[in-house]
């Protein structure tokens, strides 16, 4: 953490809630920026995401483990987030497809190393400034056990969060999938489906995402891929 300090200083405080932090830094001679990420309690994601490299996922640099939580260093996204291009309005469908097109080969390299998101929203999707899309945030994620079994915990974002994660049943692949079709409408309409629904195609795929039971959605994100 020292050298960190002393090569570094802080350019932007990006957030700071629950205990956790976000920063931008900017290294002192070189001008160049990263993201830290200081989160009260080990995120193991990270450690698995330091072996990983892919166009939809921001680079790990490193990821420490500290006496009172856990550090972050990644790849800085020049750009903005999905929540910042809808305050100047709602997407268009190919606009839309394009961007979630982005999130789900993200989600599904997530899902390959068992990783799950959870926390899938506008906030947490970038937009490079070349048009890239890099999925961020793994402060809800959740890995699985090789033996299925899981620690049941309602992490997430009201909205965006499977009706699993509230506790009834166990997280799977399915539980990103109920929050990629609640991103996909959020992008056309500006709303959540319950409130209003994307029309036509897009709103079908939408509404098969939400389902209740996850038995009903479609099984995988690559799934989900197929059909936009």
């Amino acid at each position: 953490m020292e050298q960190i300090k002393g090569s570094y200083r802080i350019a932007k405080i990006l957030s700071q809630k629950n205990g956790a932090r976000v920063l931008r830094l900017r290294h002192r001679t070189l001008e160049r920026d990263l993201i830290l990420r200081q989160y009260p309690r080990p995120v193991l994601a990270y450690d698995i995401l330091k072996k990983l490299r892919h166009p939809n996922l921001p680079e790990v640099y490193d990821s420490l483990r500290l006496s009172d939580g856990q550090i972050v260093l990644e790849e800085y996204v020049e750009g903005l987030t999905v929540a910042e291009v809808l305050e100047t309005g709602s997407y268009t469908s190919r606009g839309a497809k394009n961007v979630l097109r982005g999130v789900c080969g993200g989600v599904i390299a997530l899902h390959g190393c068992g990783i799950l998101h959870r926390d899938i929203k506008p906030e947490n999707v970038m937009i490079g400034s070349s048009g890239e899309v890099k999925l961020i945030d793994l402060n809800a994620s959740l890995c699985l056990e090789p033996e299925g079994e899981q620690a049941v915990d309602p992490l997430g974002t009201i909205g965006y969060a499977a009706y699993e994660q509230l506790g009834i049943s166990q997280c799977d692949e399915r539980t990103d999938v109920f929050a990629l079709g609640v991103l996909l409408n959020v992008m056309l309409t500006g709303e959540h489906p319950s409130r209003r629904l994307a029309r036509g195609k897009m709103g079908k795929i939408v509404l098969k995402c939400t389902q209740i039971d996850p038995a009903s959605r479609y099984q995988s994100v690559q799934k989900l891929l197929e059909v936009l």
